[in-house]
């Protein structure tokens, strides 16, 4: 099966999101010598990044390289795809069910017609087809699906599911740059940028701690913040935290926030409702913290604390530092 794997990157590096993306693409060809491998990347100045994509089996990198797409518009990125999807003709679009990936991979849907697959935790060829699980209904269950790849099938893998592919060997991909016309837009956009943080954003973090309501106010997040820097995490919110006011939107988990796949899960102040805990219940492992051991979270919780998060994440910053001391 020929794969046309998108890789995603900001500010002008490749997310690391890519590499799982890459991992799953060469599984899925079958791996080998006959397996049919491209990539492609759209943004402003890129050339440069098909270094990074160096020994990933890639047979063919297929660049997109235009003004207009220094920052992501989804109508122009949505062309420029298209524009690569033509010119490789693949039978699976594979990407990232990150923010950018769930818009741009269901746009290009839409436009070509055909078949779409989000949020995919395994997958499989069969044939003409892929057969994949992905959650549903707030995690309660996996749902097998048939994505059909004729001519073209669109996937989208959760982040932080798939082993990253190793680098193996310097072997670089024929890169072939693709000519894309963009159209006039007809709307005003506005382009909204991200602060300038060193820390992965919350649906590729490795490690998260999060606030639910009992944080009480925003002053009182930087004690999550102060664990974070201790343990290289990402800090995240429950809906009730955001809708407080304690934080902004884009640091929320749960189902009509971000989808997360952590190694490990720290939720402090959070009851665990259905709509968050469908957001993370996928962490590797999960620690809950709440003065209510009743609270729903610890039914999923690998460990839970039952205290004072305003007690309890300050005892387990000093500890953090104490262990990553010693070693």
């Amino acid at each position: 099966m020929k794969i046309l794997v998108f890789i995603e990157q900001r500010d002008g590096k490749i997310k690391a999101s890519a590499r799982e993306a890459l991992a799953m693409a060469a599984e899925l060809s079958g791996g080998g010598e006959h397996r049919h491998l491209h990539a492609v990347l759209i943004g402003k100045d890129i050339r440069g990044l098909a270094a990074q994509l160096q020994g990933y089996g890639i047979d063919k990198l297929h660049l997109v390289d235009a003004e207009a797409l220094a920052l992501y518009n989804p109508m122009h990125w949505a062309s420029a795809l298209h524009a690569a999807v033509t010119a490789c003709n693949p039978q699976l679009l594979l990407g990232i069910a990150s923010p950018l990936g769930r818009d741009l991979l269901a746009r290009l849907a839409a436009r070509l017609d055909c078949g779409l697959l989000s949020d995919v935790v395994q997958a499989e060829v069969s044939g003409n087809e892929v057969q994949a699980l992905k959650p549903m209904y707030a995690g309660k269950c996996l749902a097998k699906m048939r994505l059909d790849c004729t001519p073209l099938g669109i996937l989208a893998i959760r982040p932080n599911v798939f082993p990253p592919a190793p680098q193996q060997g310097t072997d670089a991909p024929q890169v072939e740059e693709v000519g894309v016309e963009l159209p006039a837009l007809p709307l005003v956009t506005k382009a909204i940028r991200k602060g300038a943080s060193e820390k992965p954003d919350l649906t590729e973090a490795p490690t998260i701690i999060s606030g639910g309501r009992a944080m009480a106010s925003a002053d009182n997040f930087k004690i999550l913040h102060e664990c974070a820097e201790v343990i290289s995490a990402t800090v995240g919110a429950s809906r009730a935290a955001v809708d407080s006011g304690y934080a902004p939107h884009d640091m929320q988990v749960g189902q009509t926030g971000k989808t997360v796949n952590p190694n490990l899960y720290i939720a402090c102040g959070i009851s665990g409702s259905v709509q968050h805990m469908a957001g993370m219940r996928t962490a590797k492992t999960i620690v809950a913290v709440n003065t209510d051991e009743e609270a729903p979270v610890f039914t999923i919780a690998s460990y839970g604390i039952v205290g004072d998060l305003f007690e309890v994440v300050p005892l387990l910053t000093q500890k953090f530092k104490e262990l990553l001391d010693k070693s």
